[in-house]
């Protein structure tokens, strides 16, 4: 089918391993450590967005690894969750213009509720001006009341998200590509810029974005899901890699995960369950981490939405006593810029 030709991106001469971003966060083996916004304690939906951008750089100069942020168009009240409040797009232009070295990325688009070249455009827009320190991850969307207000159907959210995707990443590594698509149609006389500076820009799904994980493995860079138990995310895991190695052999593909925190004074406080992750002490998250890294995990995200402490002496204490168990990796150097 053209529409499985589009999205077919199996290529292992792929230049990932050059992206900038894509190596700060991702290595075999190996786990990495980062933060969703906003990086505090939520009370009564809306977050205190105040001094997120100092945070942000005080993150950076730590040395974690990424910094991520959500797609929330509408706000929800039977949902009550804003993610950092503003648009994605304009929030990535403030951190990353005060940050330096760690990677950004979304976590995710909904991409049914966008058009795929505005998206194309400003992914690649946010990897020139950073020198290739960003990550596209892309959703399908959960909150039905959101895409009425687009005119886009809730039910056919699975089919627009893939052929959504499939458009993407033609829009970032094809030249003058033609398509025809329910989004457009592209007749080869017209070109995205800037493309992205390492050739190529990871494309991250999100949840299952209701495509099955062989799909996932076939199309996407890499999988972001969700905290689950042990025992529970080795099966997953295990999944994943049966999928890479059917549609994808050869090729490297993290798998990443979110957790909520709640992280005590006390070092050795034994975990107790919260909404998607755990209240606990340093030492007890560490052996976490060590458990999630042994079974395959790249990288973790850390939500403090429901932190009791304040969420600046969390980010130090697990800058000073956890990333360095845990620390980032070191990225290539990009072939170009747009601020060099």
């Amino acid at each position: 089918m053209e529409r499985d030709r589009d999205l077919e991106h199996n290529d292992p001469a792929r230049p990932l391993k050059q992206h900038p971003g894509f190596r700060r966060i991702f290595a075999e083996g190996r786990l990495t450590l980062g933060f969703m916004f906003p990086v505090v304690r939520v009370e009564n939906v809306m977050p205190d967005m105040t001094g997120q951008i100092d945070i942000a750089s005080r993150i950076d100069a730590l040395g974690f690894s990424a910094l991520w942020i959500r797609d929330v168009p509408l706000y929800d009240p039977d949902v009550g969750d804003v993610g950092q409040i503003y648009d994605p797009w304009v929030w990535l232009g403030l951190v990353a213009a005060a940050t330096r070295d760690i990677s950004l990325a979304t976590g995710a688009i909904v991409l049914p509720l966008r058009h795929p070249i505005h998206i194309a455009k400003a992914a690649a827009s946010v990897d020139a001006l950073t020198g290739g320190r960003f990550l596209l991850g892309l959703a399908s969307g959960d909150r039905p009341i959101e895409f009425p207000a687009f005119r886009a159907p809730f039910e056919n959210r699975s089919e627009k998200f893939a052929e959504g995707f499939g458009l993407v990443r033609r829009l970032l590594t094809e030249y003058f590509p033609k398509s025809e698509t329910s989004f457009g149609s592209l007749t080869g006389r017209a070109d995205l810029i800037p493309k992205p500076v390492a050739g190529d820009l990871p494309l991250l799904v999100v949840g299952t974005a209701r495509q099955s994980v062989q799909w996932i493995a076939a199309h996407a860079d890499a999988w972001i899901t969700y905290p689950r138990s042990a025992e529970l995310q080795r099966d997953r895991i295990g999944f994943w890699h049966g999928a890479i190695a059917q549609k994808s052999p050869g090729l490297f593909k993290p798998f990443a995960q979110s957790l909520f925190l709640d992280l005590t004074d006390n070092a050795d406080t034994e975990p107790t369950p919260i909404f998607l992750g755990y209240k606990l002490g340093r030492n007890r998250l560490i052996e976490h981490l060590r458990v999630l890294q042994s079974l395959g995990v790249h990288h973790v995200f850390f939500n403090l939405r429901h932190s009791t402490r304040p969420a600046a002496d969390v980010v130090e204490e697990l800058g000073s006593e956890v990333l360095p168990l845990f620390p980032s990796l070191s990225p290539c150097t990009p072939k170009s810029s747009e601020t060099s």
